[in-house]
């Protein structure tokens, strides 16, 4: 596959799909596509691709294993322009061929995160990552790590939401420079897809106490925010218990699966630094 043809295609993915310009992540799984529909093209007589599905019914709890053969790939790809993705597979193969089963999806656009789910060991979203297009080896598909399953893939997110909501709500509204205005920027793009929070090891071991990095986004993105008349309020609110806040070992797994190309360990480092030097400074002040 020739350079200038990637680069056509790619210029193609960005005039149909303008938004993916400032996201490096699904700038990253847009150049995947391309280059996985020129491979898949040219093994185009190994059309089966082996995919091994978590699977759980209410009774009885398994790992099965699921062969899609990808016969109408080339109608798929006329319709999603050329590059399919994950969810594609998952919603002819539950329409044709096995209708038990089951997984959250919704926008097919990367905006509710419903679909999110853990494929080849990283936590994404279904409907951003593409195929692999290697026939020789499985995909591996299971439920977001470390939460309690439901069905198959679909995971119990109430203490996820629980622990969101314990992030501190915004107070009156007031105007602000442009400067001010663009501090928030990457911060309140979160699509509640849990991805980062189920991929943090503190939040593994105390999902009760720690609240996790999109709830730890959600509070600095109020924080960070000039029209704020509450930020020691909050400050308090986050640190009264330490293991809410100072739990994070920043090993940073939430900012390498974010798929909106957020950065939650940014985030919660500020709000360690801005919390711990705010005494100083307020000492020096009063001098």
């Amino acid at each position: 596959m020739s350079k200038s043809w990637l680069l056509h295609g790619y210029n193609k993915v960005r005039k149909y799909f303008p938004v993916l310009e400032g996201h490096p992540v699904g700038q990253t799984h847009a150049e995947h596509a391309v280059e996985a529909h020129g491979t898949i093209q040219s093994n185009i007589k190994r059309l089966m691709k082996e995919f091994k599905i978590y699977r759980k019914s209410i009774s009885i709890m398994q790992y099965s294993t699921a062969h899609f053969h990808m016969v109408d790939y080339d109608a798929l790809s006329i319709h999603y322009f050329w590059f399919v993705e994950v969810l594609d597979v998952f919603q002819k193969t539950k329409a044709e061929d096995d209708p038990s089963l089951n997984c959250r999806r919704s926008c097919r656009e990367g905006i509710c995160g419903s679909c999110a789910m853990n494929i080849d060991g990283t936590n994404t979203v279904a409907c951003l990552k593409p195929i692999d297009p290697d026939t020789s080896r499985p995909t591996f598909i299971t439920p977001l790590p470390h939460m309690f399953v439901i069905k198959d893939l679909v995971v119990d997110l109430t203490n996820f939401y629980q622990q969101y909501k314990k992030a501190p709500e915004d107070g009156q509204e007031y105007r602000q420079s442009l400067e001010n205005r663009k501090k928030p920027d990457g911060f309140y793009e979160c699509i509640l897809c849990a991805c980062c929070t189920t991929s943090c090891p503190s939040y593994w071991w105390n999902p009760e106490e720690v609240l996790g990095p999109a709830a730890l986004l959600q509070a600095y993105r109020r924080i960070s925010n000039s029209r704020d008349d509450f930020t020691d309020e909050r400050l308090q609110a986050l640190t009264e218990d330490h293991r809410r806040l100072y739990r994070c070992r920043t090993t940073k797994n939430c900012t390498a699966t974010c798929p909106r190309s957020l950065n939650p360990a940014y985030a919660i480092h500020k709000m360690k630094s801005k919390h711990l030097l705010s005494p100083p400074v307020e000492r020096i002040e009063s001098l």
